[in-house]
């Protein structure tokens, strides 16, 4: 069950930050509308990782698209195209 607590609860921060645990956040309102949340830091990175994954969907569609429409490149080209790449770093 998510925590719901005004802004102004802020001015005693620790006893909201208190209410913070991994999978519950705390959400603050202003004027009695969602205006931040407050989440523990695991959740946070699962955020992080969540977001990157969905960008690396989507990059991934996108060229899965492209591929479709422009046509797909023999193993060939794709090997030649990143060979010694790896040697550069």
């Amino acid at each position: 069950m998510p925590t719901i607590a005004p802004v102004s609860d802020l001015r005693n921060y620790g006893s909201v930050l208190e209410k913070v645990t991994a999978g519950s956040p705390v959400y603050l309102t202003r004027n009695g509308r969602g205006a931040y949340s407050i989440r523990d830091m695991k959740d946070e990175e699962n955020f992080q990782k969540a977001e990157a994954m969905i960008q690396l969907l989507c990059e991934l569609n996108a060229g899965i698209r492209s591929a479709e429409k422009e046509g797909w490149i023999s193993e060939e080209d794709f090997r030649s195209h990143f060979k010694g790449r790896g040697k550069d770093r």
